[in-house]
């Protein structure tokens, strides 16, 4: 019998089948109208989101919008190039000034995805005779940079200083050295413990670079991201990031204070062979980072709305992956089944959030995934709130509320439903 190329696939084929066909299927749902960074309709119904990653609210800001029509206007649709090429605009090498100011760096790269930025700056600055030594809860775009090179790769447990010490004290203390960590992680929300990691990171002689995707503009005086807030930036070599959570748009970059780094344009290949950004999501980018730096209310904001919902959730009995502060509040649910259900019950309430399940997520965990927004309003944090303990307590995640363990009726949950959405819409104008 003859392999077919998709046969490696059919057991992700199967599961994906056996998922609830239509609205119901969590991974090809659409947003039919989005109204605000925090609200739109899906299903034909009015929908709170809690699952965008827009932690700024920055996709609606109006100077943002304003600046990208400018851009469009001005420099058209897009450049057609890549950087080496002709795909550098001044308004390209404008933003890596910004970069560079927003960090305090010498140098900014700026690349057309966040995924890109680790894929070219982990593959390129590692090579055959290199070591990489990642922690176990790296994203995708961390393990595919460390594919795509040639460098031998190591992981450690999750956020353990310890393991990460021992096992570079295996290492030729000649050899080269790439650490790679997330400042925030994005399934679970957690923070890791940079101050340590760096410190045993500089004892082995080896570089180390965070991931501050789910960290910038969140954490930080200036909201460079949990470095900052650490307090060790001087220790930290490469700060990758992306321009598509806090920033509102779409790219990636890395900064760094190397002396070498600028070779990095002449040996990356993702940055060498991808047409650069289009000049209206650089003029926005450039836009909303000069917003956050400004902005403190905004840090605030977000902070105050993490900890509304995961104190909340934590308070009526959910299983967190933290309960600290963080823009990212993570359910654990005991079944995969449970988590689907749970999810498509959630979206009928009137709320959507991400359903993360394995092989995606660290552990084999299955998660019920919220990121919030400094656009939320606690009214709407509140209505969250009040619709995971109903699904949970419908579901048996949680345990019933009514003492003779009887759910609200389907009708009596209608009526509440479309009250207390109308309600949402009503404070959130």
């Amino acid at each position: 019998m003859t392999t077919s190329l998709f046969d490696k696939f059919d057991t992700i084929l199967n599961n994906f089948s056996q998922l609830p066909e239509g609205d119901g299927n969590p991974f090809t749902v659409s947003m039919e109208k989005v109204i605000s960074q925090t609200e739109a309709v899906i299903n034909g119904r009015h929908t709170v989101l809690a699952g965008t990653n827009n932690y700024m609210g920055m996709t609606f800001n109006q100077d943002c919008i304003s600046a990208a029509h400018a851009a469009l206007d001005e420099q058209g649709t897009g450049t057609t190039g890549s950087r080496v090429l002709n795909g550098t605009y001044s308004s390209h090498n404008a933003l890596e000034e910004t970069l560079k100011e927003f960090y305090g760096t010498e140098h900014a790269m700026v690349f057309s995805t966040g995924y890109q930025a680790n894929l070219g700056v982990i593959a390129t600055l590692a090579g055959p005779k290199d070591y990489i030594l990642i922690d176990a809860d790296s994203h995708a775009s961390i393990y595919d940079g460390c594919a795509m090179g040639n460098a031998t790769v190591i992981r450690f447990r999750h956020n353990d200083a310890a393991d990460l010490d021992k096992k570079l004290k295996r290492l030729d203390p000649d050899a080269g050295k790439l650490v790679v960590v997330e400042g925030i992680y994005s399934m679970l929300g957690d923070q890791a413990p940079l101050a340590e990691l760096a410190a045993i990171s500089k004892k082995h002689s080896a570089a180390i670079l965070v991931d501050e995707a789910h960290s910038i503009g969140v954490f930080g005086a200036t909201g460079r991201g949990v470095a900052q807030e650490q307090g060790v930036e001087d220790q930290i070599d490469f700060i990758v990031g992306t321009f598509s959570k806090s920033v509102g748009t779409i790219g990636g970059y890395c900064v760094s204070n190397h002396p070498k780094f600028e070779v990095l344009r002449l040996v990356c290949r993702p940055y060498m062979f991808t047409a650069s950004l289009p000049p209206s999501v650089v003029a926005s980018a450039q836009t909303a980072l000069k917003i956050i730096v400004e902005n403190n209310q905004l840090r605030e904001q977000i902070i105050t709305n993490s900890i509304q919902l995961n104190k909340g959730l934590d308070q009526v009995g959910f299983d967190m992956g933290t309960t600290g502060k963080s823009p990212i509040a993570a359910i654990k649910i005991e079944s995969k089944e449970t988590a689907i259900a749970f999810w498509g019950e959630m979206l009928k309430e009137g709320v959507y959030v991400n359903l993360a399940l394995p092989p995606a997520t660290p552990q084999n965990l299955n998660l019920l995934r919220c990121s919030l927004s400094a656009a939320h309003t606690s009214a709407q944090i509140d209505f969250m709130l009040q619709k995971f303990k109903l699904v949970g307590e419908r579901l048996g995640v949680l345990p019933a509320a009514d003492a003779s363990g009887m759910p609200l009726s389907c009708e009596a949950e209608e009526t509440n439903q479309s009250q207390q959405v109308s309600d949402v819409s009503a404070a959130t104008g």
